[in-house]
């Protein structure tokens, strides 16, 4: 016999002002409160059992939507309940398959993963084989459909894996180590392909009026350094980087970079290439404190409350270390929180909302 759920009455009642964010990414002013903001989560339905309440209004939204926007109406529930003033949006049939995906079952259901020998070109027969995405083809339908189910006052982030992250999926991580010395060519042609295409792809979200800001998912390091040389990224990844920023900025959208790992040696052409804003932080290589005293005039910084700190700490720790972010990098505008990565299945649903909630206080 399942044990019921019991609904979690939050302290706070949502009213969604994109403006609210919008503020914080061009950071032209200190908002009422400092915004919330996450990449993805993967605790939505955990969320939902705890604390959804039926809400006539955003029912209303949903309610508008037809079945090609069916896998929207929990996450647009998740965002509007938990006070965020975005939701997270992407085209429906833009990809880069790949041929080899590592499966493992978890709480969550099946999961597809990539490991550093995953490879799906492997020569230059699999690229010139290779079935690669025709931008004509894409559908981008629902930025079309959105303004009919958008909650007021709320907008879209439209964001999408990146360039660097696309190539060295298709590459391998192995793969692209060994064809960079081995014949740079099949690099060099790979990130073509794939830059091209991403520059299309953002030009294009850019410019719907639904759309706030764009994001781009590009984990560029780890712990200790980059996961290729910062030269390969200077010749190869920042100048589609600044094509797709500069995209943005042609449409009046601000545009934040999402990347784990340690980029100290890389940041000053992170900011060249004119991004508006840095997310995914670990205390173990910079807390966003201490980001934020070196690159807050040039960058907004998004989330940094440590994962580890959210799984491991009681609610009373999570609560003091919100404010304690608040008080610090919430102070000047520039800041909005969050985790310091995404929101995994192992975080604490209590602790998370624990975080929520102290930031309406």
């Amino acid at each position: 016999m399942s044990q019921k759920i019991v609904p979690r009455k939050l302290s706070f009642k949502p009213k969604p002002d994109y403006e609210r964010i919008d503020k914080v990414l061009r950071r032209t002013g200190k908002p009422d409160r400092a915004p919330l903001f996450e990449l993805f989560t993967n605790i939505q339905t955990d969320v939902l059992k705890r604390v959804y309440l039926p809400d006539e209004k955003i029912e209303r939204h949903v309610s508008a939507m037809d079945a090609r926007d069916e896998g929207y109406k929990d996450h647009i529930r998740y965002m509007y309940t938990l006070g965020y003033d975005y939701i997270n949006m992407m085209a429906d049939n833009f990809a880069f398959p790949l041929n080899e995906m590592q499966h493992a079952q978890t709480n969550e259901g099946d999961r597809a993963y990539i490991n550093a020998q995953s490879t799906t070109i492997a020569n230059w027969q699999d690229f010139s084989q290779y079935r690669w995405p025709v931008m004509a083809d894409v559908d981008y339908s629902r930025f079309e459909r959105a303004p009919s189910f958008l909650p007021e006052g709320m907008k879209i982030i439209a964001w999408e894996s990146g360039v660097l992250e696309n190539v060295m999926w298709l590459l391998g991580y192995e793969g692209i180590s060994y064809w960079l010395a081995d014949d740079e060519q099949l690099v060099a042609r790979t990130f073509d392909a794939v830059g091209n295409r991403m520059v299309e792809y953002y030009d294009t979200v850019a410019s719907y009026d639904c759309v706030g800001a764009i994001g781009m998912g590009e984990d560029m390091g780890f712990n200790t350094a980059t996961m290729l040389a910062p030269e390969t990224y200077r010749k190869y990844l920042f100048p589609y980087h600044r094509q797709i920023v500069a995209n943005a900025h042609r449409h009046g959208k601000p545009a934040f970079l999402h990347s784990c790992g340690n980029l100290k040696e890389i940041m000053g052409d992170v900011i060249g290439c004119g991004w508006d804003a840095k997310h995914s932080f670990e205390d173990s290589i910079e807390p966003v404190w201490e980001a934020q005293l070196k690159y807050g005039d040039r960058l907004a910084l998004l989330g940094g409350f440590d994962l580890d700190k959210l799984t491991r700490m009681s609610e009373a720790e999570v609560r003091q270390h919100a404010r304690f972010l608040i008080d610090t990098c919430g102070q000047n505008g520039g800041w909005a929180m969050g985790t310091g990565n995404s929101v995994p299945q192992y975080i604490p649903v209590d602790n998370f909302l624990a975080m929520v909630e102290e930031n309406f206080r």
